[in-house]
């Protein structure tokens, strides 16, 4: 939350220590604790690719290295220049099959050859849409979340402000009140 109009931190959120009765009645009535998860997201932030990488693969050298070497790989077979590569690596074999006359055979190129070979990568492309989709929403989601958080902490920020105004004015009718008794006692 970097806008100018953001909520004091929540340290200084809480009243002083130093309080009326009045304010000792409202404080008994409610008091803001703010979640935890607020503070978390302020210093951890969304997830990160990077982040994800290292939980699966560790954060030595060799996860490092493999986290790479997966995604490079992962990028390159998942490319549909890849899938039309592999068609044409399946097709060259097509004829061989066919001229077998073995249903075996045949039923062999279909499966490993063509439908493995050439689905894998467009399924990956598929994977890949959908991930990246996915990674907007929850970044939207993210955003949305911090938006709540800031509009919740402005919330707060009123309340606060709402309250100063009642004590304000159950002071000012506290001493009109003494004022008027002061007054009738003195006639």
């Amino acid at each position: 939350m970097s806008d100018a109009g953001a909520p004091p931190p929540l340290s200084q959120a809480v009243p002083p220590p130093e309080q009326s009765a009045t304010e000792v009645i409202i404080a008994r009535i409610f008091e803001h604790i703010p979640h935890p998860r607020y503070e978390h997201h302020n210093l951890v932030g969304p997830t990160t690719r990077a982040q994800a990488a290292e939980e699966v693969h560790g954060s030595g050298f060799w996860g490092r290295f493999n986290a790479k070497l997966g995604l490079k790989i992962t990028i390159v077979v998942g490319s549909m220049w890849c899938a039309y590569i592999f068609l044409l690596i399946t097709i060259l074999s097509l004829p061989q099959a066919i001229t077998s006359h073995n249903l075996v055979i045949i039923v062999a190129w279909i499966s490993s050859n063509f439908l493995q070979l050439v689905l894998l990568p467009i399924i990956i492309v598929g994977q890949n849409i959908q991930a990246t989709a996915s990674d907007k929403r929850a970044e939207d989601t993210y955003k949305d979340a911090e938006a709540i958080m800031h509009e919740c902490m402005q919330l707060q920020a009123h309340l606060q402000a709402q309250d100063k105004l009642l004590l304000d004015l159950i002071e000012h009718v506290h001493q009109l009140g003494v004022s008027v008794q002061e007054t009738a006692a003195a006639s």
